[in-house]
């Protein structure tokens, strides 16, 4: 069965607030001046933090920003990109550690040319945190923020989204009020458990993801697949994060206890190969002695040496919706929030079997 996009509008944190004043005021549009006039500060000074440029303090920022919500001003982008000269750019953030992030680059890159876009590309890593990649895009005029599995807070996004679209992609953001483009993790983790618990297991571990937001649909979307099984008594989160290293201890510390689970759902597939490695060379055999899935089906998965049973977020389909919501809000004039939903499917590979006839 094809994917199909859920669309759920929200208004929140995209007011038509009217303006304070007299009857004048709210009859109109709140304007620059408006604001600045409220803060008193010149135009100039309001359009940099409005455009999140160089130069103001923080305390002016937030004076500003608190200003704009309160009469309900939103920046005219048409006016601003006829005033200035497009770059026609969108502006992506990714981890250059997470393979499925490479993925969703790749598949962004088609999106964004057929919709006549380039992409500019700013990278996390050990020593580069989310918050300097997207101040290097903005430095760069990106037109647009992609934001891949972000764990800005929901108030820094919702700041960055005032001045320009913001686009998350992976990590759903209510509070935030702006684009999201997400697959329903706690709905394939629905999925892998179905698979292990029709192939008979029972005794099913999962490997946790941390404190992020898509950590916790993808934890939360475990425990409410055995209950609905009736194996609430079951249920068991060992800690873990979206790197290899934190698979590779997870299994280790199962492997110490003595009493293996008969099968193990890893937060991702970098997870899942952790555990996998780990398992190897204890002697472990996978899928005869313990079943194994990971979740994002990527490039790592499909590997001949791993054929790991993961579960498949369509990462063509994000992208080209990303994409498409970056573009409706530049040259099509939607200012309304949308989020988009996609169904994930299950990939049965090597790594899943019935469970031992001796196991628990």
């Amino acid at each position: 069965m094809e994917d199909q996009p859920v669309r759920r509008a929200d208004s929140g944190g995209h007011g038509g607030a009217e303006a304070d004043g007299d009857t004048g005021a709210r009859s109109r549009r709140p304007r620059l001046e408006d604001v600045a006039e409220l803060v008193g500060l010149s135009p100039a000074s309001v359009s940099l933090v409005l455009r999140n440029a160089p130069g103001p303090s923080a305390q002016t920022r937030e004076r500003v920003l608190e200003a704009a919500a309160r009469i309900g001003y939103r920046p005219d982008r048409t006016a601003s990109l006829l005033a200035r000269r497009r770059s026609r750019v969108l502006g992506v953030t990714f981890d250059i550690r997470n393979s499925f992030h490479a993925e969703l680059v790749e598949n962004l890159y088609v999106a964004a040319e057929a919709a006549g876009y380039d992409l500019a590309l700013s990278t996390l890593t050990r020593v580069r945190d989310e918050g300097q990649a997207v101040e290097t895009l903005l430095d760069f005029r990106a037109e647009a923020l992609i934001l891949l599995g972000t764990e800005l807070p929901a108030a820094r996004l919702a700041s960055l989204d005032r001045g320009l679209p913001v686009i998350s992609v992976g990590r759903r953001i209510a509070a935030a009020g702006l684009d999201v483009v997400r697959a329903s993790d706690d709905e394939g983790l629905g999925r892998a458990v179905a698979h292990l618990v029709e192939l008979g297991h029972r005794d099913i571990a999962f490997i946790d993801g941390g404190s992020g937001g898509i950590a916790a649909d993808r934890r939360r979307g475990y425990r409410t697949a055995l209950r609905a099984h009736r194996l609430a008594d079951r249920i068991r989160v060992l800690p873990g994060a979206h790197t290899e290293e934190a698979g590779a201890r997870a299994a280790e510390r199962l492997l110490a206890e003595g009493t293996l689970p008969s099968a193990v759902i890893a937060c991702n597939d970098r997870c899942a190969v952790g555990v996998l490695s780990a398992l190897g060379q204890a002697g472990v055999s996978v899928p005869g002695t313990l079943s194994v899935v990971g979740y994002d089906d990527s490039v790592l998965s499909r590997l001949a040496s791993f054929d790991l049973t993961t579960v498949s977020q369509n990462p063509e389909e994000q992208a080209r919706h990303a994409v498409a919501a970056a573009v409706e809000r530049l040259d099509g004039g939607r200012s309304a929030p949308r989020e988009i939903v996609l169904t994930p499917r299950l990939v049965v590979r090597g790594t899943t079997a019935a469970p031992r006839a001796d196991s628990h």
